[in-house]
């Protein structure tokens, strides 16, 4: 009876963590569309090649500036949950020892991604110059 309450805390707590990950993400994704600078007027806009190269070069600096983070909340996340395990029933720790390795895994692919997306998005949209250490 124990080891389900705490499970079922446990849960409640995982889906607060999500909720405010989402929020997170969404309000991330808000500040980086909004430019601040008004739209030109028809006969000013740019051509669709430059709309993409923009959109390409949005995407690399997004990528570049938002999955380390995120993989570093991903770790954190997984070691709380190892050691919040630890401290539990068999079964939970279980469940928490799966969940922690979820999450450093997810942190480990977040970063592959950071790294090899900016060559790849490079050598797809050759105007962009979108490179790892760039300033």
């Amino acid at each position: 009876m124990k080891v389900a309450r705490e499970i079922k805390n446990m849960g409640s707590k995982i889906r607060g963590m999500r909720l405010l990950l989402a929020v997170v993400f969404l309000l991330a994704a808000a500040q980086l569309s909004y430019s601040g600078k008004p739209a030109p007027p028809p006969s000013q806009q740019a051509s669709p090649l430059q709309d993409v190269n923009e959109a390409v070069f949005a995407l690399c600096n997004a990528l570049k500036s938002l999955l380390p983070v995120v993989a570093m909340l991903m770790i954190v996340f997984g070691a709380v949950v190892y050691a919040a395990g630890q401290i539990m029933g068999a079964e939970t720790r279980a469940r928490a020892n799966v969940w922690a390795t979820a999450a450093v895994t997810g942190a480990l692919v977040a970063m592959l991604i950071a790294t090899v997306a900016p060559a790849v998005l490079s050598m797809m949209v050759p105007g962009v110059q979108c490179d790892v250490f760039a300033p």
